[in-house]
């Protein structure tokens, strides 16, 4: 009997005891960092594709042969810069004869009409009938208008030698060019290529729920999915006011700055929308993340560990931004399988304390 009572007393003692023995890690391996607190936003990624603000297949509007090309693949060009002309030699003999025949006009007319006022004179005079003062009045009339015909034919001449030229009609880049001259082409085929690219457009489509969080104007990151190209300085253009009959996602247009020629035209880039409220987070080491079990970090709390759950909001080469279930402001680095939920680690034991980003 006197041994039970001895063996209560020292459970009523010794809580510890009962409650059993807290793990205790290896302190030599244990390294503190701070958890930098920051500020995240959840955001809204979607791939599109980088297209030209302006693209424009060129041809001429009569066939003819090419006889000059002023403008190689890859050059770039001003508005209103000769790109290129057909052989004018017939045109300009048509010009040619378009302008005797208005020479040879005017003077019919200036005849006729220098008839017709001497008639009128002799008509008042009485040495000219009537009729035949109406029939040289009517030839200058007919004269004049055998002018205006004539300077028709001119404008229609002339405007069929201009169409023998082409020129830029904007600032670009010529992504396709004749490589040599001489050959023949028809009316309407496509000769040059002229594209705009600074700058570029990139249209993808968004989920309706946040339609009314995007408004023209608003800056939007921009990085391409096959090289390290990105921006901060795109702006969203327009969101059109209907949804893709078969997703149900709406449309957006992006301005992408391209003065640098950082981006490619005609390929994917990846568009991230900052969305919503923002929430707490902090900025960890990479090294201090563990993913066995799902992601995860050690907070020390009292020489203590804790083992919190975290969501990874922004990954870098060398910090990561996570949002913790429970706040933390310092954590292991480097954590091993070691480590146990709830463990001691002595004071005396942590091999260094840093802040985690002396890199």
């Amino acid at each position: 009997m006197k041994n039970l009572a001895i063996a209560v007393s020292l459970l009523l003692t010794a809580p510890s005891l009962a409650e059993g023995p807290r793990a205790v890690v290896d302190n030599s391996k244990v390294r503190v960092v701070a958890a930098r607190p920051a500020q995240v936003v959840a955001r809204e990624s979607v791939t599109g594709q980088l297209s030209p603000s302006k693209l424009l297949p060129m041809g001429f509007e009569v066939g003819g042969r090419i006889a000059v090309s002023r403008v190689v693949k890859g050059e770039l060009v001003k508005t209103g810069q000769p790109l290129g002309n057909l052989d004018t030699e017939i045109i300009d003999a048509q010009v040619a004869q378009a302008e005797a025949g208005v020479m040879a006009a005017e003077a019919g007319s200036a005849l006729a009409t220098d008839v017709a006022a001497r008639n009128e004179k002799l008509k008042a005079e009485g040495s000219v009938s009537d009729v035949q003062s109406k029939q040289t009045d009517t030839q200058a009339r007919a004269s004049a208008a055998q002018v205006l015909q004539a300077k028709a034919g001119l404008a229609q001449a002339r405007a069929g030698q201009k169409r023998h030229f082409l020129r830029a009609p904007f600032n670009g880049t010529i992504v396709d060019a004749p490589d040599q001259v001489g050959g023949m082409t028809g009316p309407g085929i496509p000769v040059y290529i002229v594209m705009q690219l600074d700058p570029l457009v990139l249209k993808a489509t968004l989920p309706e729920a946040i339609r009314a969080q995007i408004k023209p104007g608003l800056k939007v990151r921009v990085e391409a999915v096959g090289s390290t190209a990105s921006t901060d300085e795109a702006t969203v253009k327009v969101v059109l006011p209907t949804a893709d009959p078969q997703t149900h996602r709406v449309p957006v247009e992006i301005t992408v700055p391209n003065a640098d020629g950082r981006f490619v035209a005609n390929t994917l880039a990846k568009l991230t929308l900052a969305v919503g409220e923002g929430r707490k987070a902090v900025v960890i080491p990479v090294t201090a993340l563990g993913t066995t079990g799902g992601e995860h970090v050690f907070a020390v709390e009292g020489n203590v560990l804790k083992r919190v759950p975290v969501s990874v909001m922004e990954r870098a080469s060398t910090i990561v931004t996570v949002v913790p279930d429970v706040p933390v402001s310092q954590v292991v680095d480097y954590p091993t399988g070691a480590l146990v939920d709830g463990a001691s680690i002595g004071q005396a034991g942590i091999v260094g304390r840093g802040t985690g980003f002396e890199q």
